[in-house]
This record gives C-alpha cells, sequence and structure tokens, in this order.
C-alpha cells in the first residue's frame, strides 16, 4: 500500500498555527496568490546595500547561508523575481571563489555555527550546495517566466556549472559526500539539473538508505529540495521521503521542526511544498 500524506491536514495545521507571512506562503503554493506588499517587505528586511543578508550570529556582515536562507522564504512567497531576490542571487554569484566553492566572509569566524564556519571543508561543501540550488532555481524560475532572461541563464549558468564541477570532485566512490546531511540532497538537487545524473543517482542512494532514520524535517526539506529541480515524485528516494513522512505525520496535521515547535509551521510548508 502506497504511503500517504494528509495535505488537507496539513493544510489545516498551517491555517490554524502560522502566522501572516507562513498564512502567505500556503497561499502561494496551493493557489499562485501573490502576498500584500507589506508581507513581501517583512521577508526583505535588513538586506544590506551588497545584496546579501547577514545572519543572526553575524552582525552586519552578509552571509551566505543566511542569504540563502532567505532566498527560500522569498520563493515560496513566489517572489524570487523581485529586485531584492535578484540583487541577492547577483550578490552569491559574485561571492563564488575561483574553484567553484562558497565560504562564508572570514569576518564571521568567530560566531558562525559548525555548518557556516570559515575554513571548514564540511561547511564549504554545504555552502557551495546551498549557493548553487538556489543560483540553480533561479535559473529555472526564469525559464519558466516566459523568454529566457537571458542576463540569468547567461550570468548564472556558469557558475553552477563551476559549482557542479566542485561538488561532484568532493564525492566518495561510494556517492557519500564529505559533509552535513543536508548537504546530500542540495547537491544532488545541482548534479541533477547539471545533467550530471549519475552523479546525482549515486548520493540519492545513499540518502535513501538514510531516509528511515531522518528527522521529519530532514525528509521534508529532502523532499522539497527534490522536487524542486524537477525530480519524480515517484522516483525511489521520494518515496522513500514520503513514507517517512508519512509514519511521522502528527495527528493535529503538522510535523515537528528539529530546531523548536515555533518551526512546525515551516517543516509542515515543506512536505505541502513537495507533495501538493
Amino acid at each position: 500500500m502506497a504511503a500517504v500524506v494528509d495535505i488537507d491536514a496539513a493544510i489545516g495545521f498551517v491555517v490554524a498555527h502560522g502566522d501572516v507571512v507562513e498564512r502567505a506562503r500556503l497561499s502561494w503554493l496551493r493557489t499562485g496568490t501573490s502576498p500584500p506588499p507589506e508581507v513581501l517587505d517583512s521577508a526583505e528586511v535588513g538586506q544590506t546595500l551588497g545584496g546579501g543578508w547577514p545572519a543572526s550570529w553575524g552582525d552586519e556582515v552578509a552571509s551566505v547561508d543566511a542569504t540563502c536562507f532567505r532566498l527560500s522564504e522569498l520563493a515560496d512567497l513566489g517572489a524570487l523575481g523581485r529586485q531584492s531576490a535578484r540583487r541577492a542571487l547577483d550578490w552569491l554569484a559574485a561571492a563564488q571563489q575561483r574553484d567553484g566553492c562558497w565560504e562564508e566572509d572570514a569576518a564571521l569566524a568567530d560566531t558562525a555555527p559548525e555548518w557556516a564556519r570559515p575554513g571548514d571543508p564540511e561547511a564549504r561543501f554545504y555552502l557551495t550546495a546551498n549557493a548553487a540550488f538556489w543560483l540553480t532555481v533561479a535559473g529555472l524560475d526564469a525559464r519558466a517566466a516566459g523568454p529566457l532572461d537571458h542576463r540569468v541563464g547567461g550570468a548564472y549558468a556558469g557558475v553552477v556549472h563551476a559549482a557542479g564541477q566542485a561538488l561532484a570532485a568532493q564525492l566518495r566512490r561510494d556517492g557519500s559526500w564529505p559533509s552535513f546531511l543536508a548537504a546530500g540532497w542540495l547537491s544532488a538537487a545541482v548534479l541533477h539539473r547539471q545533467q550530471m545524473f549519475y552523479e546525482s543517482a549515486q548520493i540519492k542512494a545513499v540518502l535513501a538508505e538514510r531516509i528511515p532514520q531522518a528527522s521529519p524535517a530532514d525528509a521534508a526539506w529532502l523532499a522539497a529540495t527534490l522536487r524542486r529541480v524537477g525530480v519524480d515524485e515517484h522516483e525511489w528516494t521520494l518515496v522513500a521521503a514520503r513514507r517517512r513522512l508519512s509514519e511521522t505525520q502528527r495527528s493535529d496535521g503538522g510535523w515537528t521542526s528539529d530546531d523548536g515547535h515555533q518551526f512546525d509551521v515551516h517543516a509542515t510548508l515543506a512536505v505541502i511544498s513537495a507533495f501538493r
């Protein structure tokens, strides 16, 4: 019997417990309804003049990790075409290093968490996968919007290609990667869109083995990431993720976040994004 995720119950959970921005994200995901201007303004607040966003742990220095998080919020509001998102994407592209990778500013070394620590190889791989993923999504959105935005397609295509090569070069022979779990599904998504299907499949095979023990939030983020780049929902890694999510959906319709219950709605929105 196929695993079933109760999307209607998930929608009810977000309506009951989400804030204004989260309910606006739900409206966009369900019906494509554009949020009111004040919601978009609140999602964009704090952007630096250069285009990135600073992290809560990093004073006023723009952060690769924080900028990717803001882009994920704007994407769920249908706002990647707005000027602030384009400035952020341009900033990300310009921050790529010559070897195709990304790293946080050295000024953040004393405050950055382990997944963003400058000079740490695991953080470097994760940030490269994350930045390349959002630049990939931006290129896909530009094509979906109509005639190809040549500035986006041209400017970011080479950046993402270099990142894909850098990520693939660091994979181990068994398909595992030298970084955190999330770096796996982000890099699998990037490599899938780069038509590096063998490398992407290697990573997804490793992920599929880990999904039965994954947290609900990780299964949700994995599924939303792979679906965003066009991986078929019947592909076996996503079937395993759906099974895990069907097992862990709560009676109130939501899923539990790894970061505290205040983020349960965020995790539930990721599931809706993946399997709506």
